[in-house]
């Protein structure tokens, strides 16, 4: 039961492990996504020769990742606000929702910022309008924060201005959950 196989990661994998890595997963996880996509190889004598050299460019490669990601950073930082336009229904409901890849997208057209998704920590999609503080995570744990104003012309001009939302923080989540 839950046999495991032991591996050396030759790419970084989320969640996983970084490049030079010696790991153990299921083996299903081996062989149906590492190894056919070469993004990691059997541990054994012959291979482990590999892992100092792959540690040493992983390690070059974490110092220009960092570098990047502070330099992406800053400008976030100035413009830090980025406005979508929504449909709704007169209520004021959504049809649909913003996502990561929404937000990615605009940053990308309205500031030209190369955003990846995986780098926008949505707890869950927006489904209402208002501002939303949300905090991206780039490469090498750099955080930068932007806020996200999702409005409808259409709707504002029918209601009045809504409240601004707070996207919950993890650590907001977790007080409520031990204390319910």
């Amino acid at each position: 039961m839950g046999q495991k196989q032991r591996l050396l990661l030759l790419d970084d994998i989320d969640a996983l492990g970084r490049s030079g890595d010696v790991v153990e997963v299921k083996k299903g996880f081996a062989r149906n996504f590492l190894l056919p996509q070469q993004k990691a190889t059997f541990a054994n004598k012959h291979t482990l020769r590999m892992q100092t050299r792959l540690k040493e460019e992983r390690a070059k490669q974490a110092e220009v990742d960092l570098k990047d990601s502070q330099e992406l950073a800053k400008k976030i930082e100035k413009s830090p606000v980025i406005t979508l336009d929504v449909k709704v229904d007169p209520e004021g409901h959504l049809y649909g929702s913003v996502s990561a890849s929404d937000i990615a997208n605009r940053m990308k057209e309205e500031h030209g910022l190369e955003v990846d998704k995986k780098f926008v920590n949505l707890q869950k999609p927006i489904k209402e309008l208002g501002s939303f503080n949300i905090t991206l995570s780039l490469k090498e744990d750099v955080q930068s924060q932007i806020t996200v104003n999702v409005k409808s012309e259409e709707y504002e001009k029918a209601n009045p201005k809504k409240e601004i939302k707070e996207e919950p923080k993890k650590e907001e989540e977790e007080t409520q959950e031990e204390t319910e």
